[in-house]
């Protein structure tokens, strides 16, 4: 016969949530009580939440065939206690299930397993360690007041650039040291060409230039990072004039 693990929520004391499993007896006699215990996994691990979801952590335990209850606590360590109680699905095999949103406290968690036997008796206590932790969520970053001048030039002058990159943490701040890439549109083409690149200032202000050649549109692009968005800015038009422009 199976072993059936009921799992509930019990009781939320002092941060620990308490999870109650019973399982059937074995159909086998034993000679010898076999009140074995321990946590063979907790998956997955971390325990990665995302802001507005939640995820579901899995603890399975294995019991002696003379087990025939077991309870599991789950705490933070650094002794935070958790807001509200968390659905606990009953699963087969002594197996639990524990929901984890963002309002839980990240960290170091300890998962407690206590085995009891038919009579009620505390017989076997194993312990196991987990991490819960915020996904790591990328800023979203604009490229400000960027500007191609003079907007009217004569062939073969300098026509420089300006702007700011800017990522959002709370409220715009500007980017240091992110590389910026100029692009150009000539009249005509739909294909935007690499032109020049740039590095941010402190304050996020980058600055760079090229010559002029033939009347079309500028942008500035930031290819993002493993912390920031990409982001590109406006199209900013200059217009040349002078002698036919030739590649």
């Amino acid at each position: 016969m199976r072993k059936i693990a009921l799992g509930f929520v019990s009781a939320l004391v002092g941060g620990a949530m308490l999870v109650t499993g019973a399982g059937a007896a074995s159909a086998s006699t034993a000679t010898k009580a076999d009140t074995r215990l321990f946590i063979r996994s907790i998956t997955p691990n971390p325990v990665v939440v995302k802001k507005g979801a939640e995820t579901t952590a899995f603890i399975h335990v294995r019991a002696g065939s003379d087990v025939k209850k077991v309870e599991v606590t789950v705490a933070p360590v650094d002794g935070v206690n958790t807001l509200r109680a968390k659905d606990v699905k009953p699963l087969e095999s002594w197996r639990f299930s524990v929901g984890f949103t963002d309002g839980d406290a990240f960290g170091k968690w300890k998962a407690t397993a206590v085995a009891f036997d038919g009579a009620g008796k505390e017989v076997a206590k194993d312990d196991a360690y987990f991490a819960v932790e915020l996904a790591k969520t990328k800023a979203d970053t604009r490229v400000s007041r960027f500007e191609a001048e003079p907007h009217k030039v004569r062939k073969g002058k300098s026509i420089y650039f300006s702007g700011r990159l800017q990522a959002d943490d709370h409220r715009w701040k500007g980017v240091r040291g992110e590389k910026v890439n100029i692009f150009y549109r000539a009249n005509g083409h739909s294909a935007w060409k690499w032109v020049t690149s740039t590095t941010t200032k402190w304050d996020g202000k980058f600055f760079a230039k090229t010559k002029a050649y033939k009347s079309g549109w500028f942008r500035a692009s930031f290819a993002g990072n493993d912390e920031l968005n990409s982001s590109t800015s406006r199209a900013d038009y200059v217009r040349v004039y002078g002698s036919w422009w030739r590649r």
